[in-house]
């Protein structure tokens, strides 16, 4: 199963922010949308990512004055992206290897939608009761 099957049942909308955003408006959008990450872009450009993760980090850091700071100075840098032609279990390789929790997905140079590792595990739950309710129907029907 590739990447581009899980965007299909979950959908290819991607939130996106701009870095000069504050981290404050930026968290208020995570739960707005009830969404864990948002991809820091400008233009078609993905500069980085913005997760609960870096904003709990740098809270522990900073103290409130995060609040105020744009997303630029706290968002991760270097996002790993992933194709999406790639398989499921190259997906679930690269998120456990960088231990990254989201991962944007590109086609052509583009932002196509983004996976977490959520989506991954629902995958590949739902690969797994597929499979079973398959060899459980096989021998059923082999009586």
């Amino acid at each position: 199963m590739s990447v581009e099957s899980i965007l299909r049942s979950k959908g290819n909308e991607v939130a996106t922010i701009t870095p000069e955003v504050s981290v404050k408006r930026a968290s208020d959008w995570l739960r707005a949308k009830n969404i864990g990450a948002l991809v820091v872009t400008r233009g078609n450009a993905i500069l980085g990512l913005v997760s609960e993760r870096e904003i709990v980090h740098a809270f522990s850091r900073y103290g409130e004055t995060i609040t105020s700071m744009p997303v630029s100075e706290i968002m991760r840098h270097g996002v790993i992206t992933i194709s999406p032609a790639e398989t499921v279990s190259h997906a679930m390789n690269v998120m456990t290897r960088h231990r990254v929790r989201h991962m944007p997905v590109v086609h052509d140079g583009k932002l196509a939608g983004i996976i977490s590792i959520g989506d991954v595990v629902k995958h590949r739950l739902d690969d797994l009761e597929l499979e079973t309710n398959v060899l459980r129907d096989s021998r059923i029907a082999a009586r």
